[in-house]
């Protein structure tokens, strides 16, 4: 039988995993609202980008722009594009990577729970077994 102390390590590495397991969880459901955070800011600057562009082709300039003017902002929007879209591929890396070791660490905690309860299984199992021999020896003839 196991000592009492081990089965208490047991439970506890198993409730310990599943705590980690959640919080791994909510730190990447985080890092994905992050993603689409950045996946917005680039939507919206790809539309300025656009908007810059056929403003410029169409020489629809706004009162007050000037050609100039919009081409400085063209630059500088694009550049802004290039450098979320960098963000963002660095975010989804990273939204991979925590995704694969929230999984490892879920099937770790399935692993020390399924231990624990197999544990605790084998436990009653000898017990049961120490019970009924027990009273079979109290209630066999004595000769």
């Amino acid at each position: 039988a196991s000592p009492p102390g081990r089965r208490a390590d047991m439970t506890l590495r198993a409730e310990r995993l599943g705590r980690m397991a959640s919080l791994m969880k909510i730190q990447l459901r985080l890092s994905e609202w992050q993603l689409a955070q950045l996946r917005q800011q680039e939507q919206n600057l790809q539309e300025e980008e656009a908007y810059l562009v056929t403003t410029l082709n169409e020489r629809r300039l706004p009162m007050g722009s000037s050609s100039e003017s919009i081409a400085r902002r063209l630059t500088t929007t694009g550049v802004g594009v290039r450098a979320v879209q960098a963000e963002a591929s660095r975010q989804f890396d990273q939204v991979r990577a925590e995704n694969r070791r929230v999984k490892h660490l879920e099937q770790i905690a399935r692993s020390a729970a399924a231990a624990d309860l197999r544990d605790a299984e084998r436990r009653a199992l000898e017990e049961m077994t120490n019970l009924h021999a027990g009273a079979r020896d109290r209630t066999a003839p004595t000769g």
